[in-house]
Parts: structure tokens; C-alpha cells; sequence
């Protein structure tokens, strides 16, 4: 039978090797655009949480700080320094009533306070 040797209708006009793209580079850029927005969307929303809780435990812990360490401050305030004594991270700072503002304390990366024995200063 001659039928093995024949080419099937539906390959007529095959070359082998030759593959096209599947999509366009019209659909490739949608769809990057896509997936870059579907990965924002998944990662911000843990970033802000995780950035607006250390800052809401940084402020608590200056309050703690500066009740013990500076009865009477005006104002105590937590900031985030990229280039404190200890390196990043957070650092309480107080402010005394004629406007001088003093370095209460280095609370860290990850806001915490130290439990500390009286009279030993950390």
C-alpha cells in the first residue's frame, strides 16, 4: 500500500522546524503589563500593613520610653533614620520645653523595647 508514503491533508504545506510565535508581540506586552499589575497588587497591600504597623509600634514604644527616660518632654516622637548611630531603624527622640530635642533611645529595625532592670540604661 502507497497510502504510508502519502502526506495527510490536514500537514500539506508543513515545514518541520518552522514554529511561529503563538502570540503577537502586542499580546506579549499585555500580557507582562498584566502580571506585573497582578504582582503590585499582591505585595503593596502586605508592604503598607507591614510599614504602617512598625511605625504605630515605633510611636507606642517611644511613648513607653519617654515616660521612664523623659517625664517631661513636650513631645516625644519616633522616627526612621537610614543613617542613626546604630544604623537603620528607628530612634525615639523628645523634645524638652525650651525646643531642645534630645536622642531618647535606638529601638530598632523591628520597633521593640527592651525590658531593662532599674538603673541600668541601655
Amino acid at each position: 500500500m502507497e497510502q504510508d508514503d502519502e502526506i495527510p491533508p490536514e500537514l500539506a504545506g508543513y515545514e518541520p522546524g518552522e514554529v511561529g510565535a503563538l502570540r503577537g508581540p502586542r499580546m506579549r506586552r499585555v500580557t507582562r503589563i498584566v502580571v506585573l499589575v497582578a504582582v503590585a497588587a499582591l505585595v503593596l497591600p502586605g508592604v503598607l500593613i507591614g510599614v504602617s504597623t512598625a511605625s504605630r509600634t515605633a510611636a507606642l514604644a517611644c511613648q513607653v520610653v519617654g515616660s521612664t527616660s523623659a517625664p517631661d518632654a513636650i513631645f516625644l516622637e519616633a522616627r526612621w533614620e537610614w543613617s542613626g548611630e546604630e544604623g537603620p531603624g528607628w530612634y525615639c527622640y523628645a523634645t524638652e520645653f525650651g525646643g531642645r530635642e534630645i536622642q531618647l533611645r535606638f529601638l530598632g529595625f523591628i520597633p521593640e523595647v527592651k525590658v531593662v532592670s532599674p538603673g541600668v540604661r541601655v
